[in-house]
């Protein structure tokens, strides 16, 4: 077997609705309603699910909690240009910008919080 890309991961949220207004307002991501109910935001080609602290829809599901994710967005964007965005939608940069190394190659990046805490790296590629 060999894996050949990322289809969509999932984050466990306390509130779908601010979520999704975060990561549409503040990173650009499209909501999109699927399923019964369901939620995702996308972005590119790839997707995130979102599901609900207090419903989670998948039975699998062992360990729902929110707040407990690493995430890392690569933009075109220079990354001056997204601190600035990031401080007009009232954003703390939490670290950065700093040098870090990504699946391809050394990144440019900061990092924010989401609303359920969840560490958000957004990055250019060096």
């Amino acid at each position: 077997m060999k894996i050949t890309s990322l289809d969509h991961l999932v984050l466990t949220v306390k509130s779908v609705d601010r979520t999704v207004e975060f990561y549409q307002n503040v990173l650009g991501m499209t909501r999109q309603n699927f399923g019964k109910g369901r939620v995702a935001l996308h972005f590119g080609s790839q997707k995130i699910n979102l599901h609900p602290a207090d419903a989670i829809p998948d039975d699998n599901v062992l360990h729902p909690t929110p707040g407990s994710a690493d995430l890392c967005f690569l933009t075109e964007t220079p990354l001056d240009d997204v601190m600035e965005h990031l401080q007009k939608h009232g954003q703390k940069i939490i670290e950065g910008p700093i040098e870090r190394t990504g699946a391809t190659g050394p990144l440019r990046s900061v990092y924010i919080y989401d609303p359920d805490e969840n560490l958000i790296e957004i990055s250019n590629p060096l």
